[in-house]
C-alpha cells in the first residue's frame, strides 16, 4: 500500500472511531437521561406524600394515626357542623390490608408455584403450550370483572355455606375478597416462577438425576434452592400487587374499618379507604383529604420495608447456593 492510501485509511480509521464515539456518547447520555427521569419521578412521588402527611399531622397527632383504632374520618365542612372532628386511627386499615392480602398469598402461592413446577418440569411441550397462554389469560382480566365475580358469585356462596353449618359470614367479607384476590394474583408467581426454574441449568439436573435421584427429588433438593431467589422476587411481586388491589376490596369486602381478624366480617384496606377519601366534594386541605396521603405514605413505607426484608432473604439463599 503506497503511503498517500495509507494515510487516507487512516483518516478513515480515525473519523469512523470519532463517529462511534460521538454515538456512544449520545446513546449513554439518552440511558442516563431516562435512568435521572425515573429517579426524578420517585423522589417527586415521595417528596408529594410528605409534604402532604407533614400538612395532615399539623392536624392529628401521628400517635393518633399510627396507633389508633378507630377510623371514621367524617370530618364536616364548617365547625357548626355536627360530627366536625373525626377518627383518624389507621390500624384497621393496616389490619385489613394484611388479612386480605395473607389470604390472597395463602390461596395463590402453593397454586401458582405448583402450577409452574408442572409446567417446566412435568409437561409436555404440546401441554405448556397449551395451558400456559390459558392461564395467564387470567392476568388480563379486569380488575372490576373479578370484583362481580366475588361479589355475585363468590360470597353469596360463603355466606350460604357458613349459614349451612351455623356460621355467620357477613356479605362483604376479607375471605371472599382474598380468595378471588389470589386467584388474580396466581399468574404473576406461575409465570415468574416458571422462568426461573427454566432458567436453572441443565446440567445441574443431570448431575441429579445420574447420582440416582428421583425428579421429585431433583426439584425439592436441587431446582427450588437454586431458583428460590427468583422464587421470592415473584412472591414479592405478587404481594405487592395484592397490597395495591382496590376494586375487588371495595366490591367483596365493603368499606367498613373493622379492627378484626375475622375472615368472615367485612374489612377495608389502605387503597380502598384512599380511593374513597379523594372522591367528592371535600375541601382538598381538611384533615379528611390530606389523611389519604398520609395513607400513601404508610403502604410507601410498609412496601419499602417488604423489599427490603425480601432482599436479605434472597441474598441470604443466593450466597449459601453460591
Amino acid at each position: 500500500m503506497s503511503p498517500k492510501n495509507a494515510a487516507t485509511a487512516a483518516k478513515l480509521n480515525i473519523t469512523a472511531g470519532n463517529r462511534s464515539k460521538t454515538v456512544e456518547m449520545l446513546v449513554t447520555g439518552v440511558l442516563i437521561a431516562c435512568s435521572l427521569v425515573a429517579i426524578l419521578v420517585t423522589v417527586g412521588i415521595v417528596f408529594s406524600l410528605l409534604f402532604e402527611s407533614i400538612r395532615f399531622f399539623e392536624r392529628v397527632p401521628m400517635s393518633e394515626f399510627l396507633f389508633g383504632t378507630k377510623w371514621s374520618p367524617q370530618t364536616a365542612l364548617r365547625a357548626d357542623q355536627v360530627a366536625a372532628e373525626g377518627s383518624f386511627g389507621a390500624v384497621p386499615l393496616i389490619t385489613g390490608t394484611l388479612l386480605i392480602s395473607f389470604i390472597a398469598m395463602c390461596v395463590a402461592t402453593p397454586l401458582g408455584l405448583f402450577s409452574a413446577i408442572y409446567l417446566s418440569e412435568y409437561a409436555s411441550k404440546r401441554t405448556r403450550n397449551w395451558v400456559k397462554p390459558l392461564l395467564e389469560i387470567l392476568a388480563g382480566i379486569p380488575t372490576v370483572v373479578y370484583g362481580f365475580f366475588a361479589a355475585l358469585v363468590v360470597a353469596p356462596m360463603l355466606r350460604s355455606t357458613g349459614e349451612s353449618v351455623g356460621l355467620n359470614v357477613s356479605s362483604e367479607s376479607a375471605l371472599a375478597a382474598g380468595l378471588i384476590m389470589g386467584v388474580m394474583i396466581i399468574p404473576l408467581i406461575s409465570s415468574l416462577s416458571d422462568d426461573v426454574i427454566n432458567a436453572v441449568p441443565q446440567s445441574l439436573r443431570d448431575a441429579s438425576l445420574g447420582l440416582g435421584s428421583t425428579d421429585s427429588e431433583t426439584i425439592r433438593k436441587v431446582i427450588l434452592p437454586a431458583a428460590i431467589p427468583g422464587i421470592a422476587g415473584s412472591l414479592l411481586l405478587a404481594a405487592s400487587r395484592a397490597i395495591g388491589e382496590t376494586m375487588i376490596v371495595v366490591m367483596a369486602a365493603g368499606l367498613a374499618a373493622n379492627l378484626t381478624a375475622n375472615p368472615l366480617e367485612a374489612v377495608t384496606t389502605i387503597t380502598a379507604q384512599i380511593v374513597a377519601l379523594l372522591t367528592g366534594d371535600q375541601e382538598f386541605d381538611s384533615a379528611k383529604t390530606l389523611s389519604a396521603f398520609a395513607l400513601g405514605l404508610l403502604l410507601f413505607i410498609v412496601t419499602l420495608i417488604l423489599n427490603v426484608i425480601s432482599l436479605k432473604i434472597v441474598n441470604k439463599y443466593r450466597e449459601q447456593y453460591d
